[in-house]
């Protein structure tokens, strides 16, 4: 997450923190015949009998907040924040998850899309993982894709009878869901149906070459996929997904996104033009895990106090550590000598800082290394400097 911030900073994004809950209609616009409203938003009555909703996505909240502060245009935040779906948990797949997105209102150039998606693109080289890939699709907007969703639509109802169970009798209600189910049987029907990117307007078919030509110009790789239309309906023009080939297939979504040029009026605002991600940070670190991207930890800690004195040596000391940027950890509970020493091999520490009676009758404590031979008698006074040059050298 440290590292996404980072790079949403750099490029002049804002952090915005959206309620964990919020009136249903917020998230209603995602559109009623998704699954996210259907089946797996958790909505609630509060006392005064408002709907209520917990944060299915992070999109809507912040074009909320936009709509109701009004900021500046272009208005560019970021965000990470638990959301919260109804389903069967699952590797990948929890009933509370958390996701870090970023959202541009206020502008339709499409080298806005390519930032957007470099942008991911440049967190997942970061982190070091190289089995990612890119889908990109455009679903059209208001003056061509009416006309397209009538063709996809009497196609549909041509092979109604060879259609999954969900989708056969709810065609009518939104025919491009049909295009994302991954049911063999709709698979089957949907790998012969009518491409949007074949009846696209000038105006989409302009903005989408731009896309393409951007991502190019940045070495961002990327395949067109044709049946890439996300779950949620606002999205219009530039769609993408990221996926991780180190995942199950069915569980191998790590982030998308795309422009939403229609969401911001249907929430309060002026028309205006939007454009985002959401990434899944379980399912990110999931990926990361599959690669071997990170290195476990070495230690918890550098340094264990350990106290047979009592008194409030350890305290002092372990928090005076801690103050000059050391990691430091110490016993409770009046616990031997022996079993601190087992802890504080368990902790990871190279030095253990020992305070003893006799020790601190002289003022001094023992300084000694947990991993090889050796230690000192130390000041107390000066153990804070001495600790910081043993773990620098």
């Amino acid at each position: 997450m440290a590292a996404f911030a980072r790079r949403a900073d750099r490029a002049g994004y804002g952090l915005v923190v959206s309620p964990t809950f919020e009136d249903v209609g917020v998230f209603q616009r995602l559109g009623e015949s998704t699954d996210v409203v259907r089946k797996e938003m958790y909505e609630l009555e509060d006392k005064d009998g408002r709907r209520m909703a917990l944060r299915p996505e992070g999109t809507a909240s912040v074009v909320r907040a936009y709509a109701q502060h009004r900021p500046p245009l272009p208005f560019k935040a970021w965000y990470v924040a638990p959301s919260f779906r109804y389903e069967r948990p699952q590797a990948g797949r929890y009933r509370e998850h958390h996701q870090m997105g970023i959202e541009v209102l206020g502008t339709d150039d499409p080298d806005v899309d390519v930032e957007v998606i470099a942008l991911a693109a440049g967190l997942f080289a970061e982190l070091g993982m190289e089995r990612v890939s890119l889908r990109l699709n455009s679903l059209g907007n208001e003056e061509c894709r009416p006309a397209y969703r009538e063709i996809l639509l009497a196609y549909l109802a041509d092979h109604r009878a060879e259609l999954c169970d969900e989708h056969r009798d709810h065609i009518e209600v939104n025919p491009l869901r049909v295009l994302d189910c991954k049911r063999p049987a709709c698979l089957a029907v949907t790998s012969g149906a009518p491409r949007m990117l074949d009846h696209l307007c000038d105006a989409c078919r302009s903005h989408f070459q731009r896309v393409q030509a951007g991502l190019a110009a940045l070495g961002v790789e990327h395949t067109i996929d044709t049946g890439l239309v996300r779950g949620l309906d606002y999205y219009m023009r530039t769609t993408f997904e990221f996926t991780a080939e180190v995942l199950d297939a069915a569980q191998n979504g790590i982030g998308g996104g795309g422009r939403y040029d229609g969401l911001a009026e249907e929430l309060g605002a002026p028309p205006t033009p939007g454009i985002g991600f959401g990434l899944g940070v379980e399912r990110i670190l999931l990926a990361c895990d599959a690669e071997g991207v990170f290195d476990a930890p070495a230690t918890r800690v550098d340094v264990f106090v350990i106290d047979t004195a009592g008194g409030s040596t350890a305290l002092e000391l372990t928090h005076a550590l801690r103050d000059a940027g050391i990691r430091a950890d110490r016993a409770f509970d009046g616990r031997s000598m022996k079993a601190q020493f087992k802890q504080a091999d368990r902790s990871g520490a190279e030095l253990a800082v020992v305070a003893g009676p006799d020790e601190l009758a002289d003022g001094q404590v023992k300084v000694q290394s947990l991993t090889s031979a050796g230690e000192e008698l130390v000041a107390i006074g000066d153990v804070v400097e001495h600790v910081k040059k043993r773990l620098d050298r």
